[in-house]
């Protein structure tokens, strides 16, 4: 079930906001009447979507809105007065906040949920794919090593080195890296 999270220090805001919510999955969001319990929770557990309803009794909440982007990988939506709607969004839209001036129709509240979860999936794609051209670069790094111990310890020539790790690799049907790490194993060991 997605997880989201609704600050906001009105009991009848907080109600029309989950109802709203609830028509896109969010069945039982996480409630925060202030900016430092929403920062608690934030820190606590992972959110989908953080909708911040201004104001708030300890800040305004644009901070937390700043905060929240670069925090967590929410999308996160800052609910504000029109006029001041106008005055800010600017500067949080660098940020990656998406601003939305009160009032508002319950469909344009959904609309703006939507590009919140939205920019959450495609920040979760964008650091899967991270993660896997990180343990890539891992990957070479170690046959770098591997290579280099080949040549400097037992004399290889890189193209002798490099040879030596690929059929190992292929004739045991295992990933470079594996070999490589068997192979700085023995050096270890020697």
């Amino acid at each position: 079930m997605p997880r989201a999270l609704i600050v906001s220090a009105g009991n009848n805001a907080n109600e029309y906001l989950a109802r709203h919510m609830a028509d896109l999955g969010y069945t039982r969001p996480a409630m925060a009447a202030s900016g430092g319990e929403a920062r608690r929770q934030m820190d606590a557990k992972d959110f989908e979507v953080i909708v911040i309803n201004t104001p708030l009794p300890d800040e305004f909440g644009h901070e937390l809105g700043t905060d929240a982007v670069t925090k967590t990988d929410a999308g996160v939506l800052l609910l504000t007065k029109t006029a001041t709607a106008d005055q800010i969004a600017d500067k949080l839209q660098e940020f990656g906040v998406l601003v939305l001036g009160k009032p508002f129709t319950g469909a344009q509240f959904r609309q703006a949920v939507q590009l919140a979860a939205s920019n959450y999936k495609r920040l979760a794609v964008l650091r899967a794919e991270n993660a896997k051209l990180l343990d890539k670069i891992a990957q070479l790094r170690l046959v770098d090593r591997a290579k280099c111990y080949l040549i400097e310890k037992k004399h290889y020539t890189e193209t002798e080195a490099h040879r030596l790790i690929e059929k190992m690799a292929m004739d045991t049907r295992r990933p470079r890296g594996e070999i490589a790490q068997e192979i700085l194993e023995e050096d270890d060991e020697e």
